[in-house]
Parts: structure tokens; C-alpha cells; sequence
């Protein structure tokens, strides 16, 4: 098996949430200070070394935070109807996204850990 080459961001934001058809205190609006870390990989690195160049993962990862940051989650699009906005579906929500403004043929965005907590975390990778 062919060995990768790893880069992980970090990012923070906060946000209001509440889990539609949770049964205890989480189904009330509540905030967290959310942080997320982000992992790209690939086989191969590009003609100066690089596997993706920090300054855009970090610039997609700050579009998407921005998105996010200081909004109630359940207000905006796919929060807001077709996803409920758990951990696991902020990451993999993400993910999907980074994949969509970085991601080709030679890397990939393959993890992204979403913090509600220092002791909480959901984890969605490809």
C-alpha cells in the first residue's frame, strides 16, 4: 500500500443550534464555540513540494466558517430543513464543501473533526 502525504487546518467559529427530535436539553437553542480540524491528503506532491498549499484550505475553510460563524445553524440552508445540525452533520457538511472549492484529482479533504466541546467530538472521513 502506497504511503500519503497529510496536512491538517484548524478553524473555530460559534454558533447557535438546537436538535430537532432530541429528547433532553440539546433540543432547546443553545450555543457552542465550535472548532473544527481539517485534513487533506494525497499520494503525490505537486512540482514545488506542496501537497495543497495552506493559503487555500485556509481561504475555502474561512469562506465556509464565515458562513457559519455567530448565525443560529437551523436558519441556514441544509440546517434549516434537510439536515439537522449535529456535529456529525456540520462535519460532513464541511468536508463536502472543502472537496467542492479545493479537492481534485491528486488531493483530497478526507477528515474533518468537528469540536461542540474540548471533550466532544464527531468525526466524518472519506
Amino acid at each position: 500500500m502506497p504511503g500519503f502525504y497529510e496536512v491538517m487546518i484548524e478553524r473555530d467559529f460559534s454558533s447557535a443550534h438546537q436538535l430537532r427530535g432530541y429528547k433532553g436539553k440539546c433540543e432547546n437553542l443553545h450555543g457552542h464555540n465550535y472548532k473544527l480540524e481539517i485534513y487533506a491528503k494525497g499520494e503525490e506532491l505537486n512540482n514545488i513540494g506542496l501537497l495543497i498549499d495552506f493559503v487555500d484550505l485556509k481561504k475555502a475553510a474561512d469562506e465556509i466558517v464565515k458562513y457559519l460563524d455567530h448565525r443560529n445553524l437551523n436558519e441556514l440552508p441544509p440546517f434549516d430543513e434537510e439536515l439537522n445540525p449535529s456535529a456529525e452533520n456540520i462535519a460532513r457538511y464541511v468536508l463536502e464543501y472543502l472537496n467542492s472549492r479545493v479537492g481534485d484529482e491528486r488531493v483530497r479533504v478526507h477528515k474533518v473533526r468537528c469540536f461542540e466541546t474540548p471533550t466532544s467530538v464527531a468525526t466524518y472521513q472519506i
